[in-house]
């Protein structure tokens, strides 16, 4: 695998057969080592362990459903009302971020109404605060503080 930047945590690796597996603390079982899973394991212990969130409040492959699809968003941040505070659309250190991975990020948005959308391949990151009222997203230079998903957050109960 690619060396991410991103700090290296202690997983839990096995083989089994021909397949590589780690660990996921949260959701409590081994899964399928690919690329993309690297980045979602990395950074989900990146907020825990660099940004100070709740570990219990991180939520991997979240199932959203909308009308018509049913689909998983990578990383979901709830605030301490259970509401969505932070989507990270995560993918392989292959894929260069583009404006389409930002439009899927934008897409969970509007089923989960979340302030912040974050999106990285384990090289590059990059996090958008979104006006709910508007619409309107604009770049931070900074990951939010967990306190920072708390105050006036419509997010929406999933």
């Amino acid at each position: 695998m690619e060396k991410l930047n991103l700090p290296s945590y202690p997983f839990r690796y096995k083989n089994v057969g021909q397949r590589k597996y780690i660990f996921d603390s949260f959701r409590k079982k081994y899964v399928v080592l690919t690329p993309e899973e690297e980045v979602r394991q990395h950074f989900a212990m990146f907020l825990v362990n660099h940004c100070s969130y709740p570990a219990a409040r991180i939520g991997l492959e979240v199932r959203i459903r909308t009308t018509q699809l049913e689909r998983r968003s990578d990383i979901v941040v709830y605030n301490d009302s259970f509401k969505p505070g932070l989507i990270v659309e995560c993918k392989a250190p292959s894929i260069e971020i583009q404006e389409s991975i930002f439009d899927q990020a934008v897409r969970y948005h509007l089923e989960l109404h979340a302030p912040y959308i974050a999106v990285t391949n384990g090289l590059r990151h990059f996090c958008c605060r979104i006006d709910n009222e508007t619409g309107k997203w604009h770049f931070v230079d900074h990951f939010p503080a967990y306190g920072e998903l708390q105050a006036n957050q419509p997010g929406r109960e999933i």
